[in-house]
């Protein structure tokens, strides 16, 4: 699942978060936080390369329970997860090399195999 541009009003409950298979990252921000729109270009750039890694942007804010769930405190948030299980954080990027690190703690070997042509 490749860079989704706009963040969804609401994100799935966390038990279905929990149950998901493979490398996940959730990102939480709001379309109006100008951090989160300063990481945009990164965040792009780093799932790039990486179309087996879904990508659920989610807005949060107050009363949002997902955000919550995730301990979420300043946007935005990039929580990178491995068969639903939170492998590493990145908050507040400002370039690729962090995220890459982090896609890296959730993408294995056969992710990588499976995304290039044989």
């Amino acid at each position: 699942m490749p860079y989704r541009p706009d963040y969804a009003a609401a994100g799935p409950p966390t038990e279905e978060i929990a149950s998901l298979p493979g490398a996940t990252v959730l990102e939480f921000g709001a379309p109006w936080c100008g951090y989160c729109i300063a990481a945009q270009a990164a965040i792009e750039a780093a799932l790039a390369d990486q179309p087996q890694v879904r990508h659920l942007k989610i807005e949060d804010g107050r009363r949002r329970p997902l955000g919550r769930a995730f301990k979420v405190k300043l946007w935005p948030t990039l929580v990178f997860l491995r068969d639903g299980v939170e492998r590493a954080r990145v908050v507040r990027p400002t370039d690729v090399e962090a995220l890459c690190v982090a896609l890296a703690a959730v993408v294995d070997e056969d992710d990588a195999r499976a995304q290039s042509p044989s």
